[in-house]
């Protein structure tokens, strides 16, 4: 917009200018009796002034028409602005002073994403940090983090990547707890992938940390009546899942879907998707998760106060599977130096997109293009069963830690 403004204002311009000059070149050439007495003269000078004046309050008028200066590849001077800061749009780089906490000394991490316990004997993986192009992501600190946290709920949404950066979250503030005995699960669960709510309490700092496993967002129904046989359940895409009350009551509200959203885990498994209580046998998975989105943005804009709650959703995370039927899994030694086509995705930009057109503010935490280069840090062999690689998932400590440190640097520049 302010491209075209400038364009017709210059226009506006130059059409007045040629204007005024041919006015007067048109006075001055002519024999008329205006030159031919003092008065003419006079009656010159004071248009001439008139014509300059006018000019003058042209200029002051429209300020837009000064050169416009193209400050998008300066470094900012600071980032208490998030608009000041992309932070994905970087590149990773070898830091000596990470990881950040180690996963044997925190009770709330898996075994299954201690990769390091369950014999993976090169660390490089864990010694990368994030780097922004054009910003820095303050340094971690664990006991400023939970200070400011201080009676919030923070919640998280979504699958077992979501539950991996929970169990993250977790283990980079327990580094700033001396008596970890304060810090424990609610119902005194352990932190396993069957239970569909956990909840961790720092009782010192009054902070909780939650995670609910909803992998499609959205409600799975029966069978319908008189469904085809290859029909043994169903998502109603067009309803939130029931368990969504229990999330509204929160102070930051993190959410993440997608990797549940393949032929594998619907249609091979007779999983069919319902709207408006109809089968829709041909609706494709793409077209189901638009509007899966459009429900989930639905329900956050009548029901999330913004006020309160700052609330966030996850891109899709990168996996690096490879060979004819990406079933093969070879974790490298170091991050990847081409994404290999993994920086996007359909279903990152299907979420981009929903996000755009609601009217509850909502960050998103775009890790596509960041993940797609770590084909390093993935649980590969090393986790709790290595007869079934895992080249979706990452390793603790790893990744995911950084989700969590721009997660709360939108947190602490918004405070």
């Amino acid at each position: 917009m302010v491209d075209s403004f400038n364009h017709c204002s210059f226009g506006h311009l130059r059409s007045f200018v040629k204007g005024v000059w041919s006015f007067c070149k048109g006075v001055m050439n002519s024999k008329s009796w205006v030159f031919q007495s003092f008065n003419g003269v006079i009656v010159v000078g004071s248009l001439l002034s008139f014509l300059l004046a006018i000019a003058y309050a042209y200029l002051f008028l429209f300020p837009i028409l000064q050169p416009a200066i193209d400050n998008s590849h300066e470094i900012p001077h600071s980032n208490n602005s998030i608009s000041e800061c992309n932070y994905f749009e970087g590149n990773w780089i070898q830091d000596e002073n990470y990881p950040l906490y180690d996963a044997s000394h925190c009770p709330f991490a898996e075994r299954g994403f201690n990769c390091l316990a369950n014999g993976r004997r090169d660390r490089g993986y864990t010694k990368w940090r994030w780097k922004p192009k054009n910003c820095e992501i303050p340094r971690f600190n664990a006991r400023e983090i939970l200070e400011k946290m201080r009676g919030k709920r923070v919640v998280f949404v979504g699958d077992s990547l979501g539950r991996t950066q929970w169990e993250s979250l977790i283990c980079m503030l327990m580094t700033g707890v001396e008596d970890k005995r304060s810090v424990y699960e609610v119902n005194g669960n352990k932190i396993t992938k069957q239970i569909r709510f956990l909840g961790v309490r720092f009782s010192l700092f009054d902070l909780r940390i939650d995670f609910y496993r909803s992998v499609f967002l959205v409600q799975p129904g029966p069978v319908p009546r008189r469904a085809p046989k290859r029909v043994k359940s169903t998502l109603k895409i067009d309803k939130l899942d029931d368990i969504s009350n229990e999330w509204i009551d929160s102070d930051v509200l993190i959410f993440n879907s997608g990797h549940w959203w393949t032929p594998s885990k619907l249609f091979e498994m007779g999983c069919y998707f319902m709207a408006g209580g109809s089968l829709k046998l041909g609706m494709p998975i793409t077209g189901a998760f638009k509007k899966a989105m459009d429900t989930w943005a639905s329900w956050a804009n009548t029901t999330i106060n913004a006020n309160r709650t700052s609330m966030f959703i996850r891109t899709f995370e990168s996996s690096h599977w490879s060979g004819r039927n990406r079933l093969s899994c070879k974790v490298t030694r170091r991050p990847s130096s081409r994404t290999g086509g993994r920086d996007r995705s359909r279903i990152s930009d299907i979420i981009i997109q929903a996000v755009k057109k609601m009217a509850v503010p909502v960050k998103v935490l775009h890790v596509t293009p960041m993940g797609a280069f770590r084909s390093d840090a993935h649980v590969g062999p090393w986790s709790d069963n290595p007869s079934v690689p895992d080249c979706s998932h990452w390793c603790l400590p790893g990744v995911p830690d950084m989700w969590n440190e721009i997660l709360l640097s939108n947190l602490l520049s918004k405070n």
